[in-house]
């Protein structure tokens, strides 16, 4: 109903309100200039490949502070420092050492994601049941059957439950990156529309935004239902 009355009452000559169907416009010159399929490929890679480094490197990082108190004192001042930095003070300093290329946005949004995995994963190591590793050292298992059988099946919720709050937060510094960098990309893209004053363009990239959001809580969801599948009470 709001699209209607703002399809309605919206004049196709506004520069801050276009009517909808301008939206679909700007998509369409977007699409038939091959410029829109590529960027949105772009966007999705460098989301895609920075949320698994993030999920790898984080996981790691949070069994070794979880499981060692002399580890988390010894990287904690560290670990809370870089938490505490705007991602987007971190592209300059990425630019300079990597360049403006698609391996600097990964870099960068692999540093926004890495924290809740790695803080949950931490959290969940420490609340691990002591009756769990008991039972793993009365079966004599060898440390990577203890890990692979016991530790890493029980982490599970805190790990998914870090890769859902960081999901999000990738997807929001790609586009930021891409905006402020113009690295190819559907950020990119409305960079360009909003310097051009492509109204209609800049609405329709964020409508395709807005999409992408919903296409990675279902991705993630279908992974959490996946890996889930086999526990009772979990639908």
């Amino acid at each position: 109903m709001l699209l209607g009355a703002w399809e309605l009452r919206a004049s196709s000559q506004s520069p801050y309100f276009p009517p909808p169907s301008t939206w679909v416009d700007g998509l369409g010159d977007l699409w038939r200039n091959g410029v829109l399929r590529p960027a949105a490929v772009q966007t999705l890679s460098t989301f895609a490949i920075a949320l698994a480094v993030a999920t790898a490197f984080g996981t790691l990082v949070g069994l070794v502070v979880g499981a060692s108190r002399t580890a988390d004192r010894a990287l904690g001042p560290t670990l809370e420092f870089a938490r505490a930095m705007p991602p987007a003070a971190v592209v300059p300093v990425a630019t300079l050492l990597i360049g403006y290329d698609a391996t600097m946005k990964v870099a960068v949004v692999t540093f926004a994601a890495v924290w809740s995995i790695l803080l949950n994963t931490r959290s969940g190591v420490r609340s691990l049941d002591p009756v769990l590793l008991d039972t793993a050292r009365c079966l004599r298992l060898k440390p990577l059957d203890r890990s692979r059988k016991c530790v890493l099946p029980a982490l599970l919720p805190s790990i998914f439950l870090g890769v859902r709050v960081a999901a999000p937060v990738a997807l929001v510094i790609t586009l930021l990156v891409e905006i402020v960098t113009r690295v190819d990309g559907i950020g990119a893209l409305i960079a360009t529309a909003q310097r051009n004053y492509l109204a209609g363009q800049v609405y329709g990239l964020l409508l395709v935004a807005g999409l992408f959001s919903f296409l990675v809580n279902g991705v993630v969801s279908a992974l959490q239902a996946y890996a889930f599948r086999n526990r009772p009470g979990y639908h």
